[in-house]
């Protein structure tokens, strides 16, 4: 692969990914519907929404993003202009997961796109569908020489990771975390690890019994709570915990019906192991 070397060419790339992301949105609503029930409001508001915002704010900054930054100089280094001057890694790997499977592939890959770097991406085998829709659309935004997408389950990644790169992106579960890590520290190769987090929920006397439950409700249930900061427990004073109880109850019954299986609102849970 060749480097994105020139900003010009990276923005460009990255306005056909604008482009195609708003062309192809209704294929992208439907392919997340296909692969584990995600309702449509949800996939606009946490995918293409998110992606559409990232990718404008991207490209209206990029310049300044890329931009040498004049700093003080060192008296040891007297007389000089000193700057910091941002560079590409070079050969990036990003590794998708499945319940963001749409946003958690292509906002990190504009990311590293607009600092120069080649990419391939790796979407979630556990979303066929998504990851088709991701693959048509790189395929035609992107230079393949700087873009390219690997499909395949779990034999895929253990060869792209036996590879050397320069840098890795994952996004995913502790246990495949530490595959990870132990594959990049062979080379020493930075990484970044998004994995799973712990999200109390505190609740006192003089919170505001209406508003807690809905966004507890919200937090929780959103993607069917496939998400990393989903709520994980409750900590509540023994005051308030009946009400509470009662009103997240209510508040459920309010979103998604009495007869929740088969809630068009609610997305579903990928699969039974996970």
């Amino acid at each position: 692969m060749n480097f994105a070397h020139t900003i010009e060419t990276r923005k460009n790339s990255l306005k056909k990914l604008l482009t195609n992301v708003i062309k192809y949105e209704d294929e992208i609503i439907k392919a997340l519907y296909d692969d584990f029930k995600k309702p449509a409001f949800e996939a606009v508001a946490t995918e293409t929404s998110y992606i559409i915002s990232d990718l404008k704010d991207t490209i209206a900054n990029i310049d300044s993003y890329c931009k040498p930054k004049k700093v003080n100089f060192n008296l040891l280094n007297f007389p000089s202009n000193d700057y910091i001057i941002s560079e590409p890694y070079g050969k990036v790997l990003i590794i998708a997961p499945w319940n963001y499977p749409f946003q958690l592939a292509i906002c990190p890959l504009v990311a590293a796109f607009a600092a120069g770097n080649t990419v391939v991406l790796k979407p979630s085998e556990l979303t066929p569908h998504t990851s088709a829709i991701i693959a048509k659309i790189i395929s035609e935004s992107f230079d393949k020489n700087h873009v390219s997408v690997e499909q395949g389950g779990q034999e895929k990644s253990t060869e792209l990771l036996s590879q050397r790169w320069d840098y890795i992106f994952f996004t995913g579960s502790v246990a495949v975390g530490k595959i990870v890590a132990k594959a990049a520290a062979l080379n020493l190769t930075p990484v970044t690890l998004e994995l799973g987090g712990k999200s109390p929920c505190i609740v006192d006397q003089t919170a505001k019994m209406a508003l807690t439950v809905k966004r507890i409700v919200w937090g929780k249930f959103i993607n069917a709570g496939q998400t990393c900061i989903a709520p994980d427990f409750i900590l509540v004073h023994q005051s308030v915990k009946a009400n509470l109880v009662s009103e997240l109850k209510n508040e459920i019954i309010k979103a998604y019906g009495t007869d929740i299986k088969n809630s068009p609102d609610l997305a579903r849970i990928i699969n039974l192991k996970n």
